[in-house]
């Protein structure tokens, strides 16, 4: 890589780590007094800081896939999946992270070519970008990556399994956003989430209106997945099983991201 390359990347590095470091912060004041007045004239400078490198970053191009996710970080989707202005400030200050975190990749990627303002491609899609924990979106989407290519090669169990991780990891996702107090509110049982069976959680994610009745489509053996392998337990999985548990994992995926 040309020297002068190198050093042009590693400043743009630098200072989107800058950036994230001051994200972070930002989020953790909104979730420590969300009627904070001072957060907000440090969120529009921060905003403000984000887009100017965005935009130098895409080139100045609108187009650009960078400039296009900066601009529907401040966007909010109706329950019809339309877009709607007015996103909540934490709300932005997550979605322009994740964007910020999408340029230190694209930039980390970068061997022998030109910065990434000279390539309007869009990355890979990022399947679970509604899923509200950050650390758990690469986890889940490499997991969909692992079940796709079981699938096709035909390791149904595994396909299966991996599918059932999946949708429990997102619909707990959900649940936890939703607040345990608003669950409990809407009749759901009491104690930890985490202490929840699966077909508590979906039960109760559907009854709160998280998520419709897809998972009526499920398998039994889907259901009962976490027991796989338990005490000798012998289940076979047919590909039938393997590729419904899928579909409604798509179905649900649908539901938790009505944008889809």
């Amino acid at each position: 890589m040309d020297e002068s390359l190198r050093t042009q990347i590693e400043t743009y590095l630098s200072h989107l780590h800058g950036l994230i470091r001051r994200g972070h912060q930002l989020r953790d004041r909104w979730a420590t007094d969300p009627a904070d007045g001072s957060a907000i004239a440090a969120t529009r400078a921060w905003q403000e800081d984000c887009g100017m490198t965005i935009h130098q970053l895409s080139g100045g191009s609108k187009a650009h896939w960078l400039a296009r996710s900066f601009s529907q970080g401040f966007l909010m989707r109706s329950e019809g999946g339309q877009a709607a202005e007015g996103a909540m400030p934490a709300e932005i200050v997550n979605r322009l992270l994740a964007v910020l975190d999408q340029a230190v990749a694209s930039l980390s990627d970068t061997d022998d070519g030109p910065v990434i303002s000279a390539s309007s491609a869009q990355p890979p899609p990022h399947r679970f970008d509604f899923v509200h924990n950050l650390e758990l979106r690469p986890v889940v989407e490499q997991a969909y990556i692992d079940s796709r290519r079981a699938l096709e090669q035909g390791d149904y169990e595994p396909a299966l399994l991996t599918s059932c991780g999946i949708l429990e990891a997102i619909v707990t996702d959900a649940l936890e956003h939703k607040g345990l107090s608003a669950l409990i509110g809407s009749g759901a049982p009491a104690g930890k989430i985490a202490d929840w069976s699966f077909n508590t959680r979906l039960a109760v994610a559907e009854k709160t209106g998280l998520i419709r009745s897809g998972c009526a489509r499920l398998p039994p053996v889907a259901r009962t997945y976490r027991d796989h392998g338990e005490n000798g337990s012998q289940t076979t999985t047919s590909e039938s099983d393997a590729r419904r548990t899928g579909q409604v994992l798509h179905v649900i995926m649908r539901d938790l991201d009505p944008g889809r």
